[in-house]
């Protein structure tokens, strides 16, 4: 098989493999507030907290007392 031909399906798949590794996810807190993740967050810490980074980037901490509900987004 020639290069070119078999260099697109390879990248085509490379493209899909990468793009279905990121879970965005609703993290909604017991107040209501809820938080967009590009990926699933951390789970419970030893120290009793949920660690994760929202869209805009900002790492969060919520102890995990006041996280009410983790899904992913519709």
């Amino acid at each position: 098989m020639k290069m070119k031909t078999l260099g697109l399906p390879l990248a085509v798949v490379a493209l899909l493999a990468t793009a279905g590794c990121s879970t965005p996810t609703v993290v909604t807190l017991q107040n209501g507030t809820q938080y967009l993740t590009k990926d699933m967050p951390d789970t419970k810490t030893k120290d009793g907290f949920y660690e994760f980074e929202d869209i805009s980037g900002a790492k969060v901490k919520v102890r995990a007392a006041e996280v009410a509900n983790v899904r992913k987004e519709d």
